[in-house]
């Protein structure tokens, strides 16, 4: 009995002892023989199963190579707020350990068994980026291999951060980084290396992931850099995950609108200027706009400033000075139809050739008539004294003519002022024409410079 215990229970503690002598065998074969109709027994690797506390190599001077790769089958979130990349991985996870070995003509062909995760020693690889906790769930298994290849396979939710240029939103395309490193080993006790190559994970990832997400995977590139931390060096594998967003939804919803109200916008310029709905109509829209920036304010990033919230603020910037040029001509038609001020020589010049080219360089009489546009017989005051003196000497000459004096002075100061009126009027009709073509050329100039900018 006693003999039975001591090899029943102090065998594993010789079994870990020799191990940890350095140059005290290579391999290690389990025999199956004997084991049963089925196979080994599981009673067979409970010496294995009892050191796992140990990292399994024949010879602690030799660092175990730890072999990895993954698949991203999900794209889950971005968050632009958090920097935070929200993504679904299948990690796979392939090492050696000696102790494992079968022959499998001894075991009935067996090649390949699984075991629980519980019973082996694991690699500690983690991602440097992960910002959450680990909800791997627990009770799972790994295979072995004949040889003794253990391959660990485990999903994963990351939350990683990454540092997201946010500019050219929602055309933007994000390169964000997955470094797997180890926390324990150092590079005398653990190497990383690939079980794929690194194409092969780009396109695994590219047919698995979700096609209807948001965003889209573009390319994986990998690195391979050691980092030191204090005097220890740490291997480490980085992959570059390059990703794209679908700009559709945005488009859809916050593109087009805002398009459709700047164009409604520009068309309400050929409402008559007299109409006194012209500036109630804009008023309305820049209150709509204003409705709908705060509607999708959800939808844009607050981190930052993205090229889509300098737009939007170029939109509503325009419609404010299309408004701001709405009141100034509604102004300049009130004052010429009310209170029309005398026009300036230089303006009315202007104005003439602007309007009429050919009277652009008026005669030397012309330019005495205080710029009002008569001839100087319809003008008070231009002429002569004895005409003026010949025509209107007599009271009873004026009635037989039926044309008072005063009757004929109010007849000209009110033709006089019917002119400047129609100057006036004509005045603010032209620099409406003017604002409007400079607001049509600035909307245009902006709107191909951030197709421009969103384009490269």
């Amino acid at each position: 009995m006693e003999g039975s215990w001591f090899h029943k229970e102090r065998f594993p503690f010789f079994l870990v002892l020799s191990l940890l002598l350095q140059g005290r065998g290579s391999t290690f074969i389990n025999n199956c023989s004997g084991s049963g109709q089925h196979g080994m027994y599981p009673t067979v690797l409970n010496s294995v199963f009892n050191r796992k506390a140990f990292r399994p190599v024949t010879n602690f001077s030799i660092p175990t190579l730890v072999n990895i790769s993954f698949t991203m089958s999900a794209i889950l979130d971005v968050d632009e707020q958090l920097q935070l990349l929200s993504s679904f991985l299948w990690l796979e996870m392939v090492w050696p350990n000696p102790f494992i070995r079968w022959n499998p003509e001894e075991c009935e062909g067996i090649t390949k068994i699984s075991v629980a995760t519980k019973n082996l020693w694991l690699p500690d690889i983690f991602i440097v980026e992960f910002m959450d906790v680990d909800k791997t769930p627990k009770g799972l298994t790994a295979y072995i291999s004949n040889e003794g290849r253990i391959r660990y396979k485990k999903p994963m939710k990351v939350a990683s951060i990454c540092s997201l240029d946010i500019f050219y939103f929602p055309f933007d395309q994000q390169n964000c980084t997955l470094t797997f490193s180890s926390f324990l080993y150092t590079v005398e006790n653990m190497l990383l290396g690939m079980e794929k190559e690194v194409w092969e994970i780009a396109d695994t990832s590219r047919d698995i992931v979700q096609t209807h997400g948001e965003w889209e995977l573009l390319s994986i590139n990998k690195a391979t850099p050691k980092i030191y931390l204090g005097t220890s060096l740490y291997d480490q594998i980085t992959f570059y995950v390059a990703i794209r967003c679908r700009p559709r939804l945005y488009i859809i919803n916050l593109l087009l609108p805002s398009g459709f109200l700047i164009a409604i916008d520009v068309i309400s310029f050929y409402l008559p200027a007299e109409s006194g709905n012209h500036a109630p109509f804009k008023i309305t829209l820049l209150l709509g706009y204003n409705v709908f920036l705060l509607m999708m304010n959800d939808l844009l990033s607050t981190s930052g400033t993205p090229l889509i919230s300098v737009y939007f603020a170029l939109c509503l910037s325009l419609m404010v000075v299309s408004l701001l040029e709405t009141i100034f001509i509604t102004y300049l038609l009130h004052l010429a139809t009310t209170q029309p001020p005398p026009m300036p020589q230089w303006l009315h010049s202007l104005l003439l050739c602007c309007t009429s080219p050919r009277k652009c360089c008026p005669t030397a009489p012309q330019k005495r008539n205080k710029g009002l546009g008569l001839p100087p017989a319809h003008l008070p005051g231009v002429k002569e004294p004895v005409e003026m003196v010949g025509k209107v000497s007599g009271p009873r000459e004026a009635e037989l003519n039926g044309c008072p004096g005063s009757t004929r002075v109010q007849q000209e100061e009110e033709t006089q002022k019917q002119h400047l009126v129609n100057l006036w009027v004509q005045f603010s009709h032209m620099m409406d024409t003017l604002l409007f073509c400079l607001y049509l050329l600035f909307t245009a100039t902006s709107v191909v410079i951030v197709t421009i900018l969103w384009n490269t």
